[in-house]
């Protein structure tokens, strides 16, 4: 079980103490290439996560060759663009998917299997925090040596199906991704691996228990 630490709360306009709290947690590579046949290619991803209480911070890094931010709109087809992607399920009703493009756009949304989703209100999207170091204006795939990181802020009531308050003390399922489904170079690789014949990260099977320290 991986554990995720608990840190004290800064202030969240303070992009120095932002970088600090990040600098004190190890990263996580998001490397399980599970389908190199079709799908080779493998940009550097790694990830590091906190919680301060009320909020859990999530910061991705990558390193790729071929870039692109066209989506303009939440809860849009961001698994098209450069996207990472962080699915957790606290019980076995059903599990939340955030996923967010290389600028800042997210989807958020609640369900049992990857059909039926009931996706987040524009109220409570504007409530998950985003810091993409691309900026937030869209652009065409650009090739290459191309560095980014995005972080989110996900407060834990932003979980809409459940009564959450505080990250402190849950345990949860979890899996961490990076796609480009229409990049001229498609990749999807996971945290944990998945034993699928197609790429499908909506396999709640397959996350792995996390806790959150107190």
């Amino acid at each position: 079980m991986k554990k995720i630490r608990h840190l004290k709360p800064f202030d969240t306009t303070d992009l120095r103490a932002m970088e600090e709290a990040f600098a004190a947690i190890e990263p996580q590579p998001i490397a399980c290439c599970n389908w190199p046949d079709t799908y080779p290619y493998r940009p550097q991803v790694s990830f590091r996560i906190f919680h301060t209480g009320e909020t859990l911070w999530l910061r991705f890094d990558v390193e790729e060759r071929y870039t692109k931010g066209e989506v303009t709109e939440d809860n849009g087809r961001v698994w098209t663009d450069s996207c990472v992607e962080f699915f957790i399920a606290l019980d076995d009703t059903g599990y939340y998917n955030f996923e967010t493009t290389c600028t800042g756009r997210l989807l958020l949304a609640f369900r049992k299997e990857r059909e039926h989703p009931t996706h987040a209100t524009p109220e409570l999207l504007a409530r998950v925090g985003r810091y993409p170091s691309l900026g937030r204006e869209p652009f065409a795939e650009r090739v290459g040596d191309n560095r980014w990181s995005t972080v989110l802020a996900i407060p834990a009531d932003v979980l809409f199906r459940h009564q959450l308050k505080r990250w402190n003390g849950v345990r949860a399922t979890a899996n961490l991704y990076k796609c480009g489904d229409e990049l001229s170079h498609p990749h999807f690789l996971s945290w944990q691996p998945i034993e699928n014949p197609k790429p499908d990260f909506h396999l709640p099977r397959f996350f792995a228990e996390v806790e959150f320290e107190q």
